[in-house]
């Protein structure tokens, strides 16, 4: 746990939440400014800055919740559709430096764009680069 965490007060009870859901690693609770009605963080327990800080196992579970919680919050706040995202670290957006995802609920002709439109210029990417990142990725090890 992280004393000046906003995230870690929340699992800690420190500061309320609208907590949806919990389970022994993760807690699920309202986003405080919401992108949609429904709009859900999901936390790991612990404290972890990056996805990779976080053990595989919890890893796991956060999207597991994830997974349970997206047709449960669509349900509820009739949404045609979601958006499942995590801002990675400061330069992608992160701005609780504590591992969560967002579930946002969509709605038709909400205004909202695809994933695609959060990083800005894309590249132009030649197919031979295309084949370096591949192969750099597939041969890669998680350090």
């Amino acid at each position: 746990m992280s004393d000046d965490c906003i995230f870690c007060q929340i699992v800690a009870g420190e500061i309320p939440a609208h907590v949806v859901r919990e389970t022994d690693t993760t807690l699920a609770f309202l986003d405080v400014n919401p992108l949609a009605p429904g709009h859900t963080l999901v936390v790991p327990k612990d404290h972890y800055e990056r996805l990779s800080d976080a053990p595989s196992d919890v890893a796991a579970d956060v999207f597991h919740e994830v997974y349970e919680l997206v047709p449960r919050v669509e349900s509820v706040v009739d949404a045609d559709a979601t958006t499942v995202g995590i801002n990675d670290g400061a330069a992608a957006g992160q701005e609780v430096p504590h591992v969560h995802a967002h579930v946002v609920p969509r709605f038709e002709g909400d205004g909202g764009g695809p994933i695609h439109a959060v990083a800005g210029e894309r590249p132009d990417l030649s197919d031979e680069e295309f084949e370096e990142i591949a192969e750099g990725i597939s041969a890669s090890h998680r350090t």
